[in-house]
């Protein structure tokens, strides 16, 4: 399919909130000292939708476990979120493997908030989507734990290592460059080579009856087809900021949030995403 990458810059002004059918968001990490939490929360403020599903680590025990630094700003996150399940936004919260401890709550409800393992969501167009984070597929978390972590812990060290390369580049005139984005990229492109994670998660939406998967987990924004099967991946809050949305027509659309209502970047259904590096 022809790419476009996510942040190509496309020339939109919505009206503030911008309306959607639904949103879905993931990987937020808050309690990550590099979560991109204040524009979340400008995100939250300038989007809304009836349905939002949250796809897994959005809170990070893995860092509470190992000191994580929680801000104000991740306090405020909760809050939207709480805001607009009182508003009566229905909030489906789907843990991934940093989050997992909230999976013993499959099943249970507050309010408008929900807690399930999965979810099969139904499009405008009648098209049902299987949602899930997908660590479940991802051959180092799920056989090699201790491996995952270590990469953790090495994805800190090079979002640490960021400001300092780029004082670098600066001095020679060159733009940012991400090497924790450059890094986990390649990492999860080998892991995706061993798992075929893409795939695994393709065939297991064929397995449970749906035309599609929304899920999370690698950080890298897609919307692809996938033997047939409409793979879409909603990227993270952490360098790239990405959600997806189904519009009130019932298109699907990655969005790149610049944390300017006027200035959202956006890559059509039709056409693959990808985080800048």
């Amino acid at each position: 399919m022809p790419g476009l990458a996510v942040d190509q810059k496309v020339s939109l002004e919505y009206a503030s909130p911008a309306r959607f059918r639904t949103l879905f968001i993931s990987d937020v990490h808050l309690a990550m000292r590099n979560c991109r939490a204040s524009e979340l929360v400008s995100f939250l403020q300038s989007h809304d939708a009836p349905l939002i599903y949250l796809v897994g680590d959005v809170v990070d025990f893995w860092r509470m476990r190992r000191g994580g630094k929680w801000r104000p700003s991740h306090t405020q996150v909760i809050q939207e979120l709480i805001v607009k399940a009182r508003r009566g936004s229905k909030i489906v919260y789907i843990p991934g493997n940093h989050d997992h401890e909230l999976r013993a709550f499959a099943g249970t409800k507050a309010g408008n908030i929900e807690i399930r393992l999965r979810d099969l969501h139904l499009s405008l167009s009648g098209r049902k989507y299987l949602v899930i984070h997908g660590d479940e597929f991802d051959v180092v978390v799920s056989r090699a734990r201790w491996l995952a972590v270590l990469g953790d812990i090495g994805y800190d060290l090079a979002l640490a290592g960021n400001p300092f390369i780029n004082a670098v580049r600066r001095l020679f005139g060159l733009p940012y460059w991400s090497l924790s984005a450059y890094l986990k990229n390649r990492v999860k492109r080998a892991v995706n080579s061993i798992g075929n994670f893409e795939a695994l998660l393709a065939a297991e939406a064929l397995r449970v009856g749906t035309q599609g998967v929304i899920c999370g987990h690698i950080h890298h924004a897609a919307m692809q087809n996938i033997n047939g099967v409409e793979y879409i991946n909603t990227g993270d809050w952490v360098e790239s900021c990405t959600a997806v949305g189904e519009h009130l027509d019932g298109r699907f659309e990655i969005i790149r949030w610049t944390g300017d209502a006027k200035a959202n970047l956006i890559t059509p259904k039709a056409e693959a995403a990808s985080p800048a590096l």
